[in-house]
């Protein structure tokens, strides 16, 4: 008898920059399923991993992450999406905002697409 195959998303993608802008990939939040259970990581892709108190830590290999700090780094699905939705705005990447990013891209030979 064969298996039953399923589907399950792992990773979601956080931004306000549009898909197709340059920039896109650095102004990206992820939200990583990280289990066990229903357990997701909001990150970046410099290796930052959001905290519960709202602040940004390196986030350790697996097998240096205590218990106690995977306690404070990892959330349901809803509280991951939501926490990366209030901070999406609010990224800067090498000094650059978003604000300054989608008002360059706007200027005529801006950062474009």
């Amino acid at each position: 008898m064969k298996g039953q195959a399923t589907v399950r998303p792992t990773r979601y993608e956080v931004s306000c920059l549009p898909v197709d802008h340059r920039e896109h990939h650095h102004f990206t939040i992820e939200v990583k399923f990280r289990g066990p259970g229903d357990l997701w990581a909001v990150t970046t892709i410099f290796g930052a991993c959001l905290s519960s108190e709202g602040e940004w830590d390196y986030e350790p290999s697996p097998s240096n992450r205590t218990d106690e700090w995977k306690a404070t780094h990892r959330f349901d699905l809803d509280t991951a999406l939501r926490l990366a939705k209030e901070q999406a705005p609010l990224m800067t990447v090498n000094g650059w905002t978003i604000d300054a990013v989608l008002a360059q891209a706007a200027r005529p030979g801006g950062l474009a697409r």
